[in-house]
């Protein structure tokens, strides 16, 4: 077995002992046919008041830039579907931010994965991201055979949807590179267009990231949120999952098996009442693991206040 072919085996072995679902592999090279899309979608005004996604657009396109003599960009996914779903009455959650934050979760995983090639290859240079940094994951896996892009922007795998997890590995080790998906099953279909709930998802895979609920309830810090957007969040407190509720391929979704995605009690029990009587102190001390930090108390009493206010 030549050298490629035993690091190539070594990653994926590597890869399924850490618990990731899939990998795939490609050469690290600029994504130019990406970097004009995305220039494109950043004058459209569609990332909102995001601005950080204005930053390092060199770096975005470019893994050599982020790594000196990269010449492999390892993508994982990793499954976070659950098998427990909120109760219907309970302020919407999205599926991600039921159990630990997945940033400290896999973070930890690409740092083991890194320091077990180097143990076995010898020394590599690498850096792993996971929804972090300026890399554009879904185009990296992608242009590695795990999925194609969907219409509601989400990387879609044939045999378990889209309940996954992106992170990325860029190194200089040279690796067998995988084919990328050219065609796109999404064929005809419409569903997550049809059901977004602030029309966010528009024609040619394009989504306006100002409208989607996510973004309100997460990314947009204002005190208030806009009033034109009053009664359209369908209860979504946190994040939404109706593009992935609503698409074909996710009735191949399987319940996750990592036991730090494991959901917190209160996302799944806790009533509207519940949350509104909650204290800072008690959201600070239930939620300190959880993506929900990201928003801060004072941002989910702000979200929790807007869908009541219908």
């Amino acid at each position: 077995m030549n050298s490629l072919s035993y690091n190539t085996r070594l990653v994926r072995e590597a890869v399924r002992e850490l618990g990731f679902d899939f990998c795939g592999i490609a050469r690290a090279r600029r994504l130019d046919d990406d970097a004009r899309r995305l220039e494109e979608w950043l004058n459209q005004g569609f990332h909102g008041s995001m601005q950080y996604m204005e930053n390092h657009f060199d770096l975005r396109i470019d893994p050599t830039k982020l790594v000196p003599g990269a010449r492999s960009v390892i993508t994982l996914l990793k499954n976070y579907y659950p098998e427990q779903q909120q109760q219907n009455d309970t302020p919407g959650i999205a599926k991600y931010a039921y159990g630990n934050d997945y940033h400290e979760v896999i973070r930890a995983q690409l740092r083991q994965l890194l320091e077990k090639l180097s143990a076995e290859i010898g020394e590599i240079q690498g850096r792993g991201f996971v929804d972090s940094a300026p890399v554009l994951e879904r185009s990296w896996a992608q242009q590695s055979g795990l999925g194609w892009i969907g219409r509601n922007g989400n990387l879609i795998t044939r045999s378990s949807g889209s309940f996954f997890f992106i992170a990325t590995l860029i190194t200089d080790l040279a690796l067998e590179y995988d084919d990328p998906i050219a065609k796109d099953y999404c064929g005809s279909c419409r569903r997550c267009i049809d059901a977004c709930p602030t029309q966010a998802i528009l024609p040619d895979k394009v989504v306006d990231g100002s409208k989607c609920i996510s973004y309100f309830t997460i990314e947009l810090k204002a005190e208030l949120i806009p009033e034109e957007q009053k009664g359209q969040f369908n209860n979504w407190m946190f994040g939404c999952d109706t593009c992935q509720d609503v698409c074909p391929w996710n009735r191949f979704s399987k319940p996750h098996h990592e036991p730090a995605f494991s959901p917190i009690p209160e996302i799944l029990n806790l009533s509207t009442r519940d949350w509104e009587n909650l204290t800072e102190q008690q959201f600070r001390e239930v939620f300190r693991h959880s993506p929900l930090k990201r928003s801060k108390y004072n941002g989910i009493r702000r979200n929790l206040r807007f869908i009541r206010e219908k």
